[in-house]
């Protein structure tokens, strides 16, 4: 079952850092430069002394980067290309293009780029449950039978019958969504009604998902528009296709699918690895696979030939937004976030990294061939060279799922024990904070927290998402961003990487009530939860578009006119692109800690941090400084409370 000559891999080799770029009395000032947590701290120490290279190391190589890229004003639309607007006689690509149009599309560029893959992720899901009702997925069920037939619902169908037949209606109802006819998606009605009229009003209700997404890459193509604002105002409409469409899919049917998350408690950071048992680590973003594992993984065969390998038994870490998922449902660990991907391997503890798709780093398999660890990809879109590729289909996800244990299992021998290094600190931290799961403990309504907010007990909320940027200090804006906050008395709904740094950081858990203002205080101390609250995967950012459209449709408010924000202090993906316009085009304004690349246009600068605001009454901040940020957003929020006469 886990013999590796079934499996096809490409041979890569270990690529150290070139001595001279590291030696052994540089690496105390580099590791405090680059991370936060005392953990990553520890392993990136040892990675360093052992010469692996790490992302770090290739950001310093890159150095100095192309500005005419950071600007965005360089231009590979066709063959005439490349074209880069420099100014004095050359303010035209060959086409005529100039940098308003330039940099305009190659922001919708990344919009679509990152609408496309977490609707695609919805996408998949939404086929397992299809084939799950039909009995054509062993090992998957229906874990969340009320919340299946209150989608149902929702999308019009009869919730009544067999829950099959239920959950057959609901997964081709999800994948209409994809190419509807409708001329809009079902999930749209959870729109508070002013919010929804507005943006019906401005041209930017989404027709479907990948339509959208589809004209978004007709829209950039060489000699179609040339009007940035018409052209950034589809990207807010494709964005909006995925917020309310395909990212709120992925999670509605990964929670029918695989359960709603409960608040539970669970463990943090690189310690989460275990020096006596077989380690794998599960990557990437898509709980299809991973729930599989954590079931094979379990079974009392798998522990028996683990025990038989010289280990107590086997552990499960999450990395990432597959381990945010896990971490959510099933209180598996979380080893960290994107920037640590490669330091899970160089512990040198780590058996197997099992990986799906989204934010896995091309490098793995060569940080790996520093070590034993073996990478497996599973996604035909994700294959890595070096990696074992074992394609994973819903059909035999949970076959695949006992062959990659096994595989994993029987690697525990190849382990170096002298090249181990697992820091002896994970952290707690509370999880599973739902929006089910936050009425359940309200007592089945958010109107206590709505009401708190009126009150001024709690004087608002910030979503703060989005991944890590190497060019941060690992996790520092967000950590940083969060104390300040929740000091300021605003509570923070996190999810993601910027979840996993404050899970890091101590401050999801109930004791962190005492970092935040008295008043967010003695609510978090009065009803046991922590001030900075987990909210999942990336994916899961629609739980705060839906926890945000709930609120306001029980203050009888438009979403904009609520006291909450959004903030990406450290992101790095067109998917955080795609995020942070789906926030604003809701109504709700959002706080960048990285510049997009959008310098080389004062127009379309001034479009997205003012003018937006005439279509949609949100707009973006750009301010790297958490601490001003912050201040920012603190500002915002007491603004809104006064319009709303609070």
């Amino acid at each position: 079952m886990a013999d590796d000559s079934e499996l096809e891999i490409i041979t890569v080799e270990c690529i150290r850092t070139p001595p001279e770029h590291i030696t052994p009395d540089k690496v105390p000032a580099k590791v405090e430069e680059r991370a936060m947590d005392p953990s990553v701290k520890e392993v990136l120490s040892k990675t360093m002394l052992e010469g692996v290279e790490t992302v770090w190391d290739r950001l310093e190589r890159q150095q100095p980067q192309c500005k005419f890229c950071d600007a965005g004003l360089s231009c590979q639309r066709c063959a005439m290309g490349p074209c880069r607007i420099m100014g004095e006689g050359k303010n035209r690509g060959v086409c005529g293009a100039g940098a308003d149009l330039i940099v305009s599309r190659n922001l919708l560029d990344q919009i679509a780029t990152g609408a496309a893959s977490h609707s695609d992720h919805g996408r998949e899901v939404a086929e397992t449950l299809l084939l799950t009702a039909r009995g054509k997925a062993p090992g998957y069920g229906i874990a969340d039978e009320g919340k299946l037939r209150l989608l149902a619902k929702e999308y019009g169908f009869d919730p009544e019958g067999p829950v099959e037949k239920v959950a057959e209606r609901l997964a081709l109802g999800m994948l209409e969504e994809y190419g509807t006819m409708k001329g809009e998606l079902s999930m749209a009605k959870r729109l508070p009604a002013g919010t929804y009229s507005m943006l019906k009003e401005a041209g930017m209700l989404p027709r479907s998902i990948d339509r959208e997404i589809v004209e978004a890459m007709h829209r950039v193509h060489m000699g179609v528009g040339a009007d940035y604002k018409n052209i950034l105002a589809h990207g807010v409409r494709a964005s909006l296709g995925d917020g309310w469409g395909g990212s709120m899919i992925g999670t509605e049917a990964s929670d029918v699918l695989f359960g709603t998350p409960q608040i539970r408690n669970s463990k943090v950071n690189l310690g989460v690895l275990k020096y006596d048992h077989v380690n794998i680590s599960l990557h990437g973003h898509n709980p299809v696979l991973s729930e599989m594992v954590v079931r094979a993984a379990a079974l009392p065969g798998m522990k028996k030939r683990a025990e038989e390998a010289g280990a107590k038994g086997i552990n499960l870490v999450g990395l990432c937004c597959t381990g945010n998922e896990l971490l959510m449902r099933k209180g598996v660990p979380q080893a960290g976030n994107h920037l640590s991907q490669e330091l899970v391997i160089t512990t040198g503890a780590l058996e197997v990294m099992i990986v799906d798709y989204q934010c896995i780093f091309p490098s793995l398999p060569n940080t790996a061939a520093c070590y034993h660890t073996k990478v497996i990809t599973t996604s035909p879109k994700a294959k890595i060279p070096g990696g074992y590729y074992l394609e994973v289909t819903p059909e035999n996800a949970f076959e695949q799922a006992k062959r990659m244990v096994a595989i994993a299992v029987d690697n525990y021998k190849n382990r170096s024990p002298e090249r181990v290094v697992i820091p002896n600190h994970p952290v707690d931290a509370v999880v599973g904070f739902s929006v089910e799961s936050l009425k359940a403990a309200l007592g089945g309504t958010l109107k206590p927290l709505l009401d708190l907010i009126l009150e001024g007990k709690i004087r608002g909320a910030v979503g703060i998402v989005g991944c890590n940027n190497p060019k941060i200090k690992q996790d520092y804006g967000h950590i940083t961003l969060a104390k300040e906050l929740i000091r300021r008395n605003i509570i923070v709904v996190e999810t993601g990487c910027a979840a996993i740094a404050c899970a890091e950081a101590g401050l999801m858990q109930p004791e962190a009530a005492d970092l935040a203002g008295r008043s967010l205080g003695n609510v978090c101390r009065s009803l046991g939860i922590p001030p900075v609250l987990h909210m999942g995967s990336c994916v899961d950012n629609t739980r705060i578009l839906t926890l945000a459209a709930e609120l306001a449709n029980l203050a009888g408010v438009r979403m904009d006119q609520l006291p909450v924000a959004g903030a990406a202090p450290e992101w790095y993906s067109p998917k955080a692109v795609a995020i942070g316009c789906y926030f604003v085009g809701s109504g709700i304004s959002v706080s960048l800690g990285v510049m997009p690349k959008i310098s080389g246009s004062p127009n379309v600068i001034q479009l997205l941090t003012d003018d937006i605001q005439g279509a949609v009454k949100a707009k973006f901040w750009v301010e790297p400084d958490p601490k001003k940020a912050a201040a920012i957003l603190f500002d915002h929020i007491e603004t809104k409370r006064a319009d709303l006469g609070l």
